[in-house]
């Protein structure tokens, strides 16, 4: 797991900075704080991350650009991981509120317990927002992420293509979606439905077996998707809902000698998905420019903390509720092999990271730079 980095003003380097890393997979958390120069507006900022096991982009990603947009800003900040610990996440909730947290950006592990922070956060006069994931039912004063029906959208076109690329006849298709406690997953699942749903009743595609993976855990899902080969050896298509249950179904087609023959789809263009694509065992991924999601996140953070009440360029609405929540929505993009070179040339993976040892002729043919 990628440990957060530090770097201070000239202004702050007197001032006291802590810095604790502890093994997040034994299920400890991640924590990176900062003190605020003393120009700094009166408000502190408090991050709470989801795990880093479901996905690399909590650690190397998010963590990395809240941090940097924040200490530009100059605003105190604390950023930690719950590790996918319930019982922690409110437990850090409790303690950045405490500690003065004036503004509370989280990343839900289940609407139920995302609302218990938020209602709490609220009866301390601490603004909230809901980052990536929506808290169903609460209430937060604003949401930042992507458009996630587009995203599913994207997967379901990504697996027609790959398909139809491949000339499958009335393909099988399975699917793997992400934990049912993430809205997120709803709508992924929506989106690429509301693409595969026509094929299937038409009778182009089949529809295969289905099912979510509790906590995006990508063991879970290689099981998973082994039952389900075993029960359907001729599944012809999986819709994986991220590159991480995307590369649990492909850990199994291997064994069978089937990578490459079935297309997977992904989600979230991580180093090992870009990997795969490249040799051809996944069909596509979804690029999420998490620095944009992230400055717009801190930027909002940011004004709260000095006291503003920002305006969102949009709203999306809560189901549970009905109510709408402000919102700032940024847009995905489809990565096949013929442009894995965007995200590099985007700055979200290196070349040295992705480039590596049989993988370098690879980005060479790709058009790598």
């Amino acid at each position: 797991m990628r440990k957060g980095i530090l770097s201070t003003t000239a202004a702050a380097a007197a001032l006291a900075l802590g810095l604790t890393a502890c093994g997040g997979e034994s299920g400890q958390t991640t924590t990176t704080t900062s003190s605020a120069p003393a120009s700094a507006p009166v408000g502190k900022v408090g991050v709470i991350l989801p795990d880093s096991k479901s996905s690399d982009r909590w650690e190397t990603a998010d963590r990395k650009y809240l941090q940097e947009a924040f200490e530009a800003a100059g605003v105190e900040y604390d950023i930690q991981n719950a590790q996918n610990d319930k019982t922690q996440f409110q437990t850090i909730a409790d303690q950045m509120i405490t500690n003065g947290a004036t503004v509370l950006m989280i990343v839900n592990l289940d609407s139920g317990t995302g609302k218990t922070v938020i209602d709490k956060a609220r009866s301390q006069g601490v603004a909230t927002i809901d980052y990536d994931r929506l808290t169903l039912g609460g209430g937060a004063e604003y949401y930042v992420s992507f458009d996630n029906t587009k995203v599913g959208q994207l997967q379901g076109e990504g697996l027609v293509k790959c398909l139809t690329d491949k000339n499958a006849d009335k393909p099988i298709v399975a699917y793997l979606n992400g934990s049912p406690t993430d809205n997120n997953a709803t709508l992924f699942k929506n989106g690429y439905d509301g693409v595969l749903k026509p094929k299937f009743d038409a009778g182009e595609y089949v529809k295969g077996p289905e099912q979510s993976v509790p906590d995006w855990d990508n063991t879970q899902a290689g099981t998973i998707f082994e039952q389900m080969l075993t029960e359907e050896p001729d599944i012809a298509g999986v819709l994986a809902a991220n590159d991480g249950l995307g590369n649990a179904a492909i850990t199994v087609l291997k064994k069978n000698n089937l990578n490459g023959k079935i297309p997977v789809t992904g989600q979230d263009a991580t180093v090992q998905g870009l990997q795969n694509i490249l040799a051809g065992d996944q069909c596509m991924t979804v690029y999420k420019a998490i620095k944009k999601e992230a400055d717009a996140a801190a930027k909002l953070a940011v004004a709260l903390a000095k006291g503003e009440k920002p305006a969102a360029s949009s709203s999306v609405k809560d189901p549970e509720t009905g109510q709408d929540v402000p919102a700032e929505l940024m847009e995905p993009q489809a990565i096949y092999a013929d442009n894995v070179k965007d995200v590099v040339a985007d700055g979200y993976v290196t070349k040295e990271e992705l480039c590596t040892g049989e993988f370098a002729e690879m980005c060479t043919e790709a058009g790598i730079q």
